[in-house]
């Protein structure tokens, strides 16, 4: 029997790799996934290392202020508090497809777009479940100068369920925000979908004649108290009781009564030492293409008085 010559379409011109064409969408399609899937990377501050394990962020506290009596020499008399918080890099994070040869040729369906939408989205879900896991410990952790203001908790037993007091809590939130003199800039609110549709349909948010915002008939909902919100399936639920392997920084603590999160975007910071990044090898020997998508970063509290808790008693 002769044997027949498959027509091979990630070739170029008929020669050299069967997969030549196909993998060059392959870095945008992680990327895109990456950046669709994530809600919280643009939401802090990030910094980018050139090599390292750490990266320092300075705190300074506030100067004080007083009436100068004539002839009085100045001194100096201010002694400003000062401290500093260290991310560390987590080990190398990554998500891993082998595809062979003989199953492109066999299928059907063009699949390995979809194997890198599904590699984009796995690394942005564990950046974003990291991120609101910190942010929530931050709005449990203490000043970090003398004088300064440590995270806040507003705790209601029907927050979860009652979009009434989940509204007042929010602006709460806004208020405690600024007495702590927090910047108005940059506020967000994140909720799981549960809390989001009930704001929805909560006519106080979004009836116009109350100064509401946003639409029934799309279920959006902008803002409330001036702040964003943003909707999310990652604010931690769980108790997770200790560090899984290649967590070089604190994510873990009991969340079991978290229902929702509100923060600046000072309130934790990421460090990257190799941003989201693809890589793919023909082997061979196994006759397919290994491909990788791959980041090195890690999350920290910067500052604490920047988060607040939105939780259960």
């Amino acid at each position: 029997m002769t044997n027949y010559t498959p027509s091979r379409p990630g070739q170029v011109n008929t020669a050299g790799a069967t997969d030549a064409l196909f993998l060059k969408v392959f870095p945008g399609e992680i990327l895109t996934a990456f950046n669709a899937t994530n809600v919280m990377m643009a939401l802090h501050r990030v910094i980018t290392i050139a090599s390292g394990k750490t990266a320092q962020f300075p705190a300074l506290g506030t100067a004080a202020a007083a009436y100068h009596t004539p002839g009085n020499e100045l001194t100096g008399s201010n002694l400003i508090p000062s401290n500093e918080k260290t991310i560390n890099i987590d080990a190398l994070l990554v998500s891993d497809v082998f595809c062979a040869d003989i199953d492109t040729a066999m299928s059907h369906f063009e699949y390995r777009g979809e194997y890198a939408k599904q590699m984009g989205e796995a690394l942005a879900l564990k950046a974003d479940k990291q991120l609101l896991q910190t942010v929530v410990l931050a709005a449990r952790s203490g000043a970090l100068v003398t004088g300064g203001n440590g995270g806040s908790a507003l705790t209601n037993a029907n927050a979860a369920t009652d979009s009434d007091i989940l509204a007042g809590l929010l602006f709460s939130a806004a208020q405690t925000f600024d007495e702590k003199n927090v910047s108005a800039m940059d506020r967000n609110v994140a909720v799981r979908p549960a809390q989001y549709y009930a704001l929805a349909q909560n006519t106080k948010v979004l009836n116009k004649d109350w100064g509401g915002a946003g639409s029934y008939a799309t279920a959006r909902v902008p803002t409330v108290a001036d702040m964003n919100i943003v909707k999310s399936n990652n604010i931690p639920s769980t108790n997770i009781a200790a560090a899984a392997t290649g967590e070089n920084n604190t994510y873990f603590g009991d969340f079991t009564k978290t229902v929702a999160v509100a923060f600046n975007r000072m309130a934790v910071g990421t460090v990257k030492l190799l941003d989201i990044s693809t890589q793919k090898e023909y082997q061979v020997s196994k006759q397919g293409t290994l491909m990788v998508a791959r980041y090195a970063m890690g999350h920290g509290i910067l500052r604490g008085d920047c988060a607040i808790e939105i939780a259960t008693p």
